[in-house]
């Protein structure tokens, strides 16, 4: 991640601690799919000791769990990703844990394996040790608001035309991102936003994100499944990118994520 970008995220922090007062920072990044959120966090936090990371892909809700919900609500909701999918109270719980924590605490951080498709045990997740400055949150839909009932009405993709023809999905959806997400999203005390210069642009950079997790070339069957999987973020990505979202910094990446304009927002 180039410095331009580490430069915004310190304006952020920045917009961040003069609104948290004594306790420590809370900041989202938040952006796309493979737009280099993680990455940007982990730099930021090689150059800042004190700062605690995780990500809202930590938070995923089991397998097992998000088929109960299938069943129940929507079968799309075995695909981890959309409101839905994810323990915001474990989220909460965590933000609860590292404000508290003293200079001797050792806070278990959530993570979960993506290749497994559940929550990575206990015994096996990383630990904040001592009293953080700042707390990093990435996930690709922090801050994003809710949407109309006229923007919910028409499907967007196939995805939604196949199988969410009467909707029920992206509505339970949008429920879920008005309630306990703005809730959430409302403890972070700025946000920064990566944005991309265009939808079509992600589905090479998730397909990216992909290839470095199976640790191998896609092939064309797999670049077919990532487009399937993307289609499940399109509608509240393309609401973000379209202003429906709030950010206290945009950062305008180009197609290699690069940075073209930082600008700060209100």
């Amino acid at each position: 991640m180039n410095r331009d970008a580490l430069n915004a995220l310190d304006q952020a922090v920045a917009i961040a601690r003069e609104r948290a007062g004594d306790r420590p920072a809370i900041v989202g990044v938040a952006g796309p799919q493979g737009s280099g959120k993680t990455t940007l966090v982990k730099a930021y936090a090689a150059f800042h000791p004190r700062t605690a990371h995780f990500s809202l892909d930590d938070v995923y809700l089991p397998a097992a769990y998000r088929r109960l919900i299938a069943q129940s609500v929507h079968q799309l909701f075995t695909t981890r990703g959309p409101p839905g999918t994810h323990n915001l109270t474990l989220l909460n719980e965590t933000l609860d844990e590292l404000i508290e924590a003293n200079d001797g605490a050792q806070v278990i951080l959530p993570a979960f394996d993506k290749v497994a498709d559940n929550p990575v045990h206990s015994s096996h997740r990383p630990v904040f040790h001592g009293k953080p400055n700042v707390i990093l949150v990435d996930g690709w839909c922090l801050g994003a608001a809710a949407q109309t009932e006229a923007e919910l009405a028409a499907p967007i993709n196939n995805l939604e035309v196949q199988k969410d023809k009467d909707g029920v999905w992206r509505k339970e959806i949008n429920e879920n991102l008005a309630g306990a997400y703005q809730l959430t999203f409302g403890r972070l005390d700025a946000i920064l936003n990566l944005q991309a210069p265009s939808f079509a642009i992600i589905h090479d950079w998730r397909c990216e994100q992909e290839e470095g997790l199976l640790n191998r070339d896609l092939t064309e069957t797999d670049r077919l499944r990532v487009g399937l999987f993307v289609q499940h973020f399109e509608r509240i990505t393309r609401h973000m990118m379209s202003g429906g979202r709030r950010a206290d910094i945009d950062v305008q990446l180009d197609a290699h994520r690069n940075v073209t304009e930082i600008k700060r927002v209100g």
